[in-house]
């Protein structure tokens, strides 16, 4: 599914302020994974995500993707398998348009650009349906404006929208971090969902050490550009949260 071979990422390269953000990371990930990132600060973990989603292009190695070469695709060429969901609730998301317009434009992401999609009935029925899904009573509300939701509601429909079409690749980057308690159990518990049912790739980057035991099927620490740990699901059952907090000292 993903493949990363010696992988590495440098910014101001032969300068005095040259970053090694990630350094010679070679990293398998199967398909249908849920995969949990944690680490500090500078670790890495970001531009781990931006080299698989292509925001970034790597300075050395190579990445696949469904066994095709992407090392030097640009981000829009990849949307056809990676969806993305950042910390900020206020990215990835038109304010200006109703909830029913930003899901029209989440449908056209993954469709040829001379296709025009309708929203026509079934597709309010669709988009509907899948609302009501987060319990959140937001289902008969499809003409409000997107900016006039709260945080959650913006990132829970956020991480719906990027999965209502096809997408093989899901990346979460600390999606819970600006938001309540509550909401974050909502937006959790229906990334959990979308990997168990629909069998979406998931990488998850979170400094919710609580989090990073509750969901996934395996755990990656990352120190200083490199992987320090890789835990399958057995050893990542057997971990306890003390220990984690250890990783960091």
């Amino acid at each position: 599914m993903i493949s990363l071979q010696k992988i590495s990422k440098f910014f101001n390269k032969g300068k005095p302020t040259e970053v090694i953000a990630l350094n010679d990371i070679s990293l398998q990930i199967n398909k249908g994974e849920f995969v949990v990132i944690v680490g500090a600060n500078g670790s890495g973990k970001t531009t781990l995500l931006n080299i698989i989603e292509g925001s970034q292009l790597p300075t050395t190695g190579t990445i696949r993707i469904n066994d095709q070469d992407v090392t030097s695709l640009p981000e829009y060429k990849r949307s056809r398998w990676v969806a993305r969901v950042f910390q900020d609730p206020h990215n990835g998301t038109a304010p200006d348009l109703s909830i029913l317009d930003n899901f029209r434009l989440a449908a056209l992401r993954t469709q040829g650009k001379n296709l025009v999609i309708g929203i026509n009935e079934a597709f309010k029925k669709k988009v509907q349906a899948k609302i009501a899904e987060l319990g959140m009573g937001l289902e008969n509300k499809i003409g409000q404006a997107m900016g006039n939701l709260s945080g959650g509601q913006r990132q829970a429909l956020t991480l719906l929208m990027s999965a209502m079409d096809h997408t093989d690749i899901l990346l979460l980057d600390e999606p819970t971090a600006a938001l309540d308690p509550k909401s974050a159990l909502v937006v959790m518990n229906l990334a959990n969902k979308l990997n168990r049912e629909l069998g979406i790739t998931t990488i998850l980057i979170t400094h919710n050490l609580k989090d990073s035991l509750a969901y996934g099927n395996r755990l990656i620490h990352m120190r200083e550009g490199k992987i320090a740990r890789d835990l399958n699901s057995k050893e990542k059952t057997g971990l306890l949260l003390p220990e984690i907090y250890q990783w960091f000292e």
